[in-house]
């Protein structure tokens, strides 16, 4: 689930080449959801990255997660 979750926001990410050569991203779905990279793919990577850990990060403080693309994380709290 929370691959797919990552590759969702991949295919919605805003990608720049900065004036130094280096690329920044974003999801703007995603609040706060950054990366940078020397190339293309690195800030890819990077961004693959970022996501997952922002999603582990609100899953933990029980904070919801946006949906995207028809694609939930929901958790289940044991009771």
């Amino acid at each position: 689930m929370i691959r797919q979750y990552v590759d969702e926001a991949l295919r919605r990410a805003q990608y720049d080449k900065l004036e130094d050569g280096t690329f920044s991203a974003e999801v703007p779905e995603l609040p706060g959801v950054l990366a940078t990279g020397d190339a293309l793919e690195a800030c890819r990577e990077e961004l693959a990255e970022v996501v997952e850990e922002w999603v582990l990060v609100r899953v933990a403080r029980g904070l919801d997660v946006p949906p995207l693309g028809g694609i939930e994380v929901k958790v289940k709290h044991a009771s």
